[in-house]
């Protein structure tokens, strides 16, 4: 036998229950950066030049070009369109770049709790450590921002076999750990359960570009091609079309035009009224309050 988890069950997406999201829009439509912090010369971590490097002054360098400079650029974009953001943030973020938390909190966007720094992974901890890394998190986006923050995404998507438990347990609402639905899941916790909101490992500037080696163009292609097949396949079922921006990877100035361009079709589409532009937060909530047996 294959090992196997109790998480979920397999489920049919034609088959499920219907529902819209507020005002009968089907579509929700998530733009979601993530904003991190590295150990010098130490820990994990992307490097631009090859997969597997050494930790160097370099690739430091080049992840810092995306506190400096690229989340900017994308706060930019964001208001051009008028496009809501959430922000996978280290928690380190409040420490070595707080300017960037005080955007985030004028604009209004969502903090969702991205570990303590991406040089460490929750896969490798013990679960007490890792409870304690949950925990670390937790309270320091709560006592900047006033509340706990209610969605998780792991540093490089790593999970323990304990984690959704973990963050069960510590009040949070929903995981984007498990890229395995269009529409949100309920994930089986030993003390309840979780919702997994959608989060893509193709629709993720890091994965297409640095590890597949697409080129800018490309993964705004596949921007618009997903929206454009979306937008007309959420008229047989309620959909979430998440996509994952890096600010050190598209955030560099030869990127920016592509994903413009991508967004910008997106915001212009003929049938963009059939979209709720929105945060992973927004849809997880909405959910909670859907009638028992609609979410599946």
């Amino acid at each position: 036998m294959l090992p196997k988890h109790n998480r979920y069950a397999y489920s049919v997406i034609d088959k499920r229950p219907d529902y819209s999201w507020p005002d009968g829009k089907r579509l929700a439509f998530c733009a979601v950066t993530n904003l991190e912090v590295y150990a010098f010369r130490k820990g994990t971590g992307w490097d631009p030049a090859k997969v597997g490097e050494p930790q160097t002054q370099r690739n430091y360098a080049w992840r810092d070009y995306g506190n400096r400079v690229g989340i900017w650029r994308l706060f930019e974009l964001f208001e051009q369109l008028g496009i809501p953001a959430a922000h996978n943030i280290n928690s380190l973020l409040y420490d070595y770049h707080p300017e960037i938390c005080d955007r985030i909190r004028a604009r209004g966007d969502e903090f969702i709790g991205h570990g303590r720094t991406n040089a460490e992974r929750q896969g490798d901890m013990w679960e007490l450590d890792e409870k304690r890394l949950i925990e670390d998190v937790t309270s320091e986006i709560a006592k900047q921002e006033g509340k706990p923050p209610s969605g998780w995404m792991g540093p490089a998507g790593s999970e323990s076999n304990a984690t959704p438990d973990l963050l069960q347990e510590a009040g949070y609402k929903y995981v984007m750990d498990w890229p395995a639905d269009d529409q949100p899941f309920w994930l089986k916790t030993r003390n309840g359960r979780i919702l997994s909101v959608p989060y893509p490992s193709e629709l993720n500037d890091s994965a297409a570009i640095i590890h597949r080696r697409n080129t800018p163009e490309q993964f705004a292609d596949m921007i618009v091609n997903q929206f454009d097949e979306m937008v007309e396949q959420c008229l047989a079922q309620p959909l979430v079309m998440t996509i994952s921006l890096h600010a050190f990877v598209v955030g560099q100035p030869f990127r920016m035009p592509s994903l413009r361009r991508a967004l910008k079709h997106c915001v212009e589409h003929p049938k963009a009224s059939r979209v709720w532009w929105t945060t992973p937060g927004a849809v997880a909530e909405h959910c909670y309050g859907l009638p028992d047996g609609t979410i599946i």
